[in-house]
């Protein structure tokens, strides 16, 4: 029960990574703070975990300060402090980089990197100002060191994450917090399955990639969220721990079973 106790704000709550985020902290011990646009997805996950720890829902935009700042206020208004910041909320937009619409660039860049600002301001103001440390982990990805050329807008937000951990890391190491991020390779998500995981050939191609021979599961990656959450990874600070199954340190590819 590493996290008894403590309180945990988790964005992007409701499925994929942020759901094995919010499950794992709630079997450390954790109070959860679930956080999420889709309300639907959100109250029925919170019906779902009744009976696993205290956990409350608040819907929010991530990419929007108002909004912010409104479910952080929520959040300490119910549980009196915030702990652990996880800042996983993310989205992507695939396509011809010169057909790329404006928007749909600055949609991501809004909801993937600027949420990570947002929130690590207004929940590392509230550390600092508590004087009891902190623990902050940022979702980044493999796109940071590998990417392919129809999801520019994704690696950029995902690089720009991994970058402004750096910064966050150094600014809050006085204060005791340590802000840290994980770059997850290809994991089965909703959003996975509804894109890569469809086509037996782009399943067969990434597998080829990936030494571990397997795609990782939402639990894969909130295991290493949690330890760098957590006490276990107090020197640690400014780093990120890509969860891939081997995929960036290889520069060929193995044999996938048929």
């Amino acid at each position: 029960m590493r996290f008894d106790g403590r309180v945990a704000l988790i964005t992007g709550a409701a499925s994929g990574i942020g759901r094995g985020c919010v499950e794992r902290f709630l079997a450390d011990g954790a109070r959860v703070a679930a956080l999420d646009v889709d309300a639907e997805a959100g109250r029925q996950m919170v019906a779902e975990l009744a009976g696993k720890g205290e956990i409350a829902f608040e819907e929010c935009d991530v990419g929007v300060k108002t909004a912010v700042d409104r479910a952080v206020a929520a959040v300490l208004a119910r549980f009196g402090a915030i702990d652990v910041l996880v800042n996983n909320a993310g989205i992507t937009r695939a396509g011809d980089f010169l057909a790329m619409r404006e928007e749909d660039f600055d949609l991501v860049i809004q909801t993937n990197l600027k949420s990570v600002f947002l929130f690590g301001q207004a929940v590392g103001r509230h550390m600092v100002e508590r004087g009891k440390g902190g623990a902050i982990v940022n979702m980044s990805s493999t796109s940071v060191i590998m990417t392919m050329p129809n999801i520019a807008p994704y690696a950029a937000s995902k690089g720009g994450i991994s970058s402004l951990t750096r910064a966050m890391a150094l600014h809050f190491a006085p204060h005791n917090i340590r802000v840290n991020a994980v770059g997850p390779g290809t994991i089965v998500t909703k959003m996975t399955q509804s894109r890569t995981l469809k086509d037996p050939a782009q399943v067969r191609r990434i597998l080829s990639r990936t030494p571990l021979g397997r795609f990782g599961q939402p639990s894969d990656v909130a295991s290493v969220v949690a330890f760098l959450a957590s006490d276990d990874a107090g020197y640690v600070t400014g780093q990120t721990l890509y969860v891939d199954g081997g995929r960036a340190g290889l520069n060929y590819t193995v044999p996938v079973p048929e």
